[in-house]
């Protein structure tokens, strides 16, 4: 990472987990070799919360030019200027303005370059929604950031990244009878493409190579288990491979993704949400990272949700955490 730069970490929904994971992945930092963070939230509902789990954290209000400078001794804290005094496991419309505001200002400052990169922790999209937000969700509203005013958001891709495995999702939080109509080739052939130029560009991989599944049982049998394997995603993979994109299939997805088979791509395509993720959970459920390509800064976020029913209780693990960390921090020093 280029400087004293910190990566910008997020709130989150302050009555999940996020923040109390924040905590934890703060005091193993040595351990996990995190590079510094700064919380985006509130100083004072650190400090109680730390208190209420009993958990030996200094917290120390920061700006992004004194955070690094503190990291090794205390938690620094940008405060957002929003009151926070959530109850772990008690979602509430009230805190939507500060989930917001914290979002808006790790995104500020990093493209501001007075941090390295966004890390997000989690929030529930229909506590937002109740307080008026109107976006489809975090990814879509970060994009939205990424515009400047008068051009179009850029396509946010999702990407969920572990050592053994990472998965994009073509179609992402939509009906599982409504993929069929969204799958198009050109969805496919973008997604591709963005998936390829970051993983050169990011991840440094020379000449990335994408595995791209079909829709369909058996990639649908040439036609007899379903059309679309041929007249959607096979032009696609032509469209791209044309492009030099390094890109075989559609694969079928039940025999993609044992050990041998992850050794022959560095990222699958997957044609829906749940042909992606349960993969990569199965073998990288506490590891996982959920990575967003595509956008003109750096964004990392662990691969869960905001976990209502533990929060609060000091169960709630940080390796997802800690890995989105470490991972925003190895993306932001290749790109110093």
């Amino acid at each position: 990472m280029a400087g004293d730069k910190v990566l910008a970490l997020t709130q989150g929904d302050p009555a999940g987990i996020g923040p109390e994971i924040t905590l934890s992945a703060w005091l193993r930092r040595r351990e996990e070799g995190l590079p510094p963070f700064a919380f985006i939230g509130s100083p004072a509902f650190m400090k109680g919360l730390a208190g209420r789990l009993s958990l030996d954290v200094a917290i120390e209000e920061a700006t992004p030019d004194t955070a690094a400078a503190l990291f090794d001794t205390a938690l620094p804290v940008i405060d957002i200027g929003h009151a926070v005094d959530a109850v772990p496991g008690t979602p509430s419309p009230r805190w939507a303005a500060g989930t917001i505001a914290a979002i808006d200002l790790a995104v500020r400052l990093t493209q501001e370059g007075r941090c390295a990169a966004v890390v997000t922790n989690p929030i529930a999209k229909h506590v937002l929604y109740e307080a008026g937000f109107a976006h489809p969700g975090h990814t879509e509203y970060l994009a939205a950031l990424a515009a400047g005013p008068g051009e179009p958001a850029p396509h946010p891709v999702m990407m969920l990244w572990s050592e053994e495995l990472a998965v994009v999702p073509v179609t992402v939080h939509i009906p599982l009878a409504a993929v069929p109509a969204a799958l198009t080739r050109e969805l496919i052939v973008e997604t591709g493409r963005i998936v390829a130029r970051d993983l050169k560009e990011r991840f440094g991989i020379a000449r990335p190579r994408l595995a791209v599944a079909g829709l369909n049982p058996h990639a649908g049998e040439k036609g007899a288990l379903g059309s679309e394997d041929e007249t959607v995603i096979v032009p696609a993979v032509a469209a791209l491979r044309a492009e030099g994109v390094e890109a075989g299939g559609p694969y079928p997805a039940d025999t993609m993704f044992h050990a041998r088979a992850r050794r022959g791509y560095d990222a699958a395509l997957c044609m829906y949400h749940d042909q992606a993720l349960i993969p990569i959970k199965a073998l990288a459920f506490d590891e996982a990272v959920n990575v967003t390509l595509g956008l003109p800064f750096i964004r990392t976020s662990p691969d869960h949700g905001t976990a209502f029913d533990i929060a609060g209780k000091g169960v709630a693990r940080a390796d997802s955490l800690c890995a989105a960390i470490r991972l925003a921090g190895r993306l932001a020093a290749a790109g110093a």
